[in-house]
């Protein structure tokens, strides 16, 4: 949930009446709102706990309604029912030789300024926190010694859990909310993840072709597709991030020869299209591995609709409104729309895939639900020319009939999906699609 939907859906309720004219406030209409959703998971019954994060530093102006209602839940729900952790940092001072514990009290002060008196103490630190550094945080900051929990840096992100229930974070967390369920957590599947992804037998380097190359966040999900699928297939994924608007017709051999394969990258905007068009020009002419997701599906129907079906000057209505030949076009149901914000092909949709397709031998199935972040697609009026040409629209939505994946033959691996398939990835199930590109790689 995010600041901007809970002080949309108080404003909307106020515009209903269902305050039946009252002020409206922060208290305690916002602060109500976000106790509701917090509530939300819980009161349907399928979970025992909840978690919510609570993003920001203690003392942000933007967190004071959030820390507000988490204050107010306390009170409502009690002790046993709801438990803060705080996440706190011990700085190590190089010239001393040893953690200070300062910012770790003040934070905590701040905390309780705020009326809120933390359960646990996750303390994120470089070194070890011995025995004595535990009683003084425990006495300072008035919780358990057993409540103290060192959150040692990791050598991938992955292994926090593991730390965590080293440190017994678990335990003190069941014995704070009273809980009866004491089984000890069934890790293996994790354990065997992290012993693939820390002992690969191959290795590979894809590039990725994108234009926020120096936001590495904004590609986040890519590279940890990228790693969890490396896992799976036993296989380090090197991931070489190219800037598309580096690339052109001249020099595209020499930034991409020595990949196994390329990514194109999800995107908006004309800004760096012509090197994607490039880059994809190049898998597809030389048989290199290509994954397309969202604005890479396109850029791989632009290029080939004017490379193999010889439409000159055919594109996208985002790139260029007045092209002679629209293979990617904004959606029917966006053309009348005028407020941007919020309003793309977005949420989780049906697709049904052809069986006799490559993306089938990914999935292992013929009706898939991927999620979607976009306004073009694919102009069904060149479905049949592409499809005659050789570039396979093999996943389809039932419903809509659009096209959402494509799939080039005669081509050892070339399959791109207007859906994200990095939103679905996680550490047990990493995406079909994403492990499957990352395999005809290593080939």
């Amino acid at each position: 949930m995010t600041t901007g939907r809970i002080y949309q859906t108080v404003i909307e309720n106020e515009r209903k009446g269902e305050y039946l004219g009252k002020t409206v406030q922060i208290i305690p209409h916002i602060t109500d709102e976000i106790k509701r959703r917090m509530m939300l998971l819980g009161q349907q019954g399928q979970f025992d706990i909840v978690i919510t994060e609570l993003g920001g530093t203690v003392g942000d102006i933007e967190s004071l309604p959030y820390l507000e209602a988490v204050r107010q839940m306390r009170w409502d729900l009690g002790t046993d029912n709801c438990i803060v952790i705080h996440l706190t940092l011990l700085p190590y001072l190089e010239a001393a030789k040893e953690l200070k514990t300062k910012p770790t009290q003040h934070s905590v002060k701040e905390l309780q300024n705020a009326g809120i008196q933390p359960d646990i103490l996750v303390c994120r630190t470089d070194h070890d926190i011995d025995n004595k550094i535990r009683r003084k945080i425990a006495l300072f900051c008035n919780v358990e010694i057993s409540s103290v929990i060192e959150a040692i840096t990791a050598d991938t992100v992955y292994d926090v859990p593991l730390l965590m229930l080293k440190e017994n974070l678990d335990r003190v967390v069941i014995n704070k909310l009273k809980l009866r369920e004491r089984k000890e957590p069934d890790l293996k599947g994790w354990k065997d993840f992290l012993g693939r992804l820390k002992n690969p037998t191959k290795e590979i380097h894809v590039g990725l072709i994108g234009k926020y190359i120096e936001l590495k966040d904004a590609y986040k999900s890519i590279y940890e597709s990228f790693l969890l699928a490396g896992a799976f297939n036993e296989c380090e994924v090197n991931v070489k991030a190219i800037h598309s608007e580096s690339v052109h017709d001249d020099n595209v051999d020499e930034k991409l020869s020595d990949l196994d394969g390329i990514l194109v990258a999800p995107g908006f905007g004309e800004r760096g299209f012509e090197g994607k068009i490039a880059a994809v020009k190049y898998a597809r002419e030389n048989k290199l591995p290509f994954f397309g997701i969202c604005l890479g599906m396109q850029t791989a129907v632009v290029e080939f609709s004017r490379n193999v079906l010889g439409l000159e000057g055919a594109n996208s209505t985002e790139m260029d409104a007045d092209t002679s030949h629209k293979v990617i076009d904004l959606m029917e149901d966006q053309q009348e729309i005028e407020n941007m914000g919020g309003t793309m092909r977005l949420g989780t949709y049906p697709c049904q895939i052809r069986k006799d397709s490559k993306v089938h031998e990914a999935y292992n199935e013929t009706r898939v639900e991927e999620r979607h972040r976009h306004r073009y697609e694919l102009n069904n009026k060149y479905r049949k020319d592409l499809e005659k040409a050789g570039l396979g629209c093999v996943g389809i939505n039932p419903d809509s009939d659009l096209v959402e994946i494509i799939e080039l033959k005669d081509h050892p691996w070339f399959i791109a999906s207007q859906f994200h398939p990095e939103y679905k990835s996680t550490v047990e199930e990493p995406h079909p699609l994403f492990v499957s590109f990352v395999k005809a790689c290593m080939g």
